[in-house]
């Protein structure tokens, strides 16, 4: 991405929501997150540094560009849609299960808003390479808490909810794109 010129990444991703104030279909801006896979030893930059990308010890306290953050949040204000948008952390897992209820209560009593399977790997390398960074999840299930239930985490329901937002979040992302500087 260095190499090509890219200075801003934007990234999305269909997220598990933990907060019990999201919904199907919300957005949630990321601000911070948690890389379990990570904290496993199993970071993406394991493995020699090559320095003309950047340091071997990225800082990652300002991950989520905050001027990119409140870019979004006006643009989903002008477009009347801010009820949808909310702000908050992300939680990457290993995959490709989804997670098991006693799960989801510890990620909860972390701190963490959505959980999914990909993005910060990504982030991680974009940060890196000194490239601005913009992601947001879309809610496209809401994470089983309780044991003993009917209600089951389904591969259809995040498709079907990602279907239904897919036109909104292009829409998004070309707003934003579009109020960006252009040098």
């Amino acid at each position: 991405m260095k190499i090509l010129g890219v200075k801003i990444l934007m990234v999305s991703n269909a997220a598990g929501g933990l907060n019990r104030s999201l919904k199907c279909g919300d957005f949630v801006i990321l601000k911070d997150h948690i890389y379990f896979p990570g904290l496993g030893l199993n970071n993406i930059l394991v493995g020699p540094n090559q320095e003309e990308f950047g340091p071997r010890f990225p800082a990652l306290s300002d991950a989520y560009n905050t001027e990119l953050r409140k870019l979004a949040l006006d643009v989903a204000k002008q477009n009347s849609f801010e009820d949808l948008v909310h702000e908050g952390v992300y939680v990457m897992n290993g995959g490709p299960c989804y997670e098991t209820p006693a799960e989801c209560k510890m990620l909860l009593q972390l701190g963490c808003d959505v959980v999914g399977m990909s993005t910060i790997p990504e982030v991680i390398i974009a940060r890196h390479c000194g490239i601005k960074v913009f992601a947001v999840s879309l809610v496209t299930n809401i994470s089983v808490l309780e044991v003993d239930t009917q209600v089951i985490a389904n591969h259809e329901e995040v498709l079907e909810t990602s279907a239904k937002r897919a036109e909104l979040m292009q829409l998004w992302f070309e707003k934003i794109i579009a109020k960006l500087p252009t040098n």
